[in-house]
Formats: C-alpha cells, structure tokens, sequence
C-alpha cells in the first residue's frame, strides 16, 4: 500500500472512537497483570490504574490510537517499525498483540527478525478483548 493511501487510513481511524466488544470490568480485574510494567494516566497527570509501572508504555488512549506514540517513551525497533507502518491500535490489532508480541511485531512489519520487548502474553482471546474494552473506558 502507497505511503498515501496508509496515511488516509490511519486518519480516518483516528477520528473513529474506539468501540470494544470485550467486558470492561472483567478487563479491570485482567489488568491486575499488566501493573507491573503499565500504567493509565491522564494527559493532565491523574493516574486511572497501575501503580508506579514505567518499564512499559502509559496506555491511556492507546485503544484507537497509532502504535508507538507515547512521547518520551523509549520503544524497542519493532515496535517503531509498527509506527511507521502506522499500525493502529484496534481491537483485533491488540487482541492478537497482547498475545504474541513478538509474533505479531513480525506479523505486521514483514520482518521476520523484528520482536518486541513486551514479554508478557495475554493467555486467552477473552482476557485480552476485555483487557482493551477497560482500555477504551478509561479514555472516555
């Protein structure tokens, strides 16, 4: 796909509100496993969930939003590789993600070598759907 064509796209769904079809408060309680490393605070500085984890990206607005774009944060390759694919963040994009970074990383990019340095894996599909419909909620 023309560089082009790639921009019209992740404009447009950048301007589509994430919607999610997993189960919000279940995704509350599968967040618990995600602190370690996570944490949801807002643009204004008020922290929504996690605790002091920084090893990985603030996830607040990441539902919807491109992949690799929290300022400041120091992403592996793979994952710039994502942004400038300008991968965005959907629900099926995360679902598959959170399940097999690494797998996914060389999925979307093409690139066999690329990985990403999230190690964790989400186990199951319903955990990760409900995991990015909390995600969706804390951003409204």
């Amino acid at each position: 796909m023309r560089l082009w064509k790639l921009s019209a796209v992740f404009a447009l769904l950048a301007a589509t509100p994430a919607t999610a079809q997993g189960d919000a408060a279940a995704g509350e309680a599968a967040f618990r496993q995600c602190v370690a490393c996570h944490v949801v605070t807002t643009p204004t500085g008020d922290t929504l969930a996690g605790r002091a984890g920084r090893s990985g990206p603030n996830l607040y607005g990441v539902a919807g939003g491109p992949a690799g774009a929290v300022d400041g944060f120091r992403y592996s390759g793979g994952l710039e590789a994502l942004k400038n694919a300008a991968v965005v963040w959907t629900e099926d994009n995360f679902v598959a993600y959170v399940q097999d970074p690494s797998d996914f990383v060389r999925q979307a990019t093409g690139n066999g070598a690329a990985r990403s340095s999230m190690s964790f894996r989400v186990r199951n599909e319903t955990d990760a759907r409900d995991l990015y419909a909390y995600l969706v909620q804390l951003a409204q």
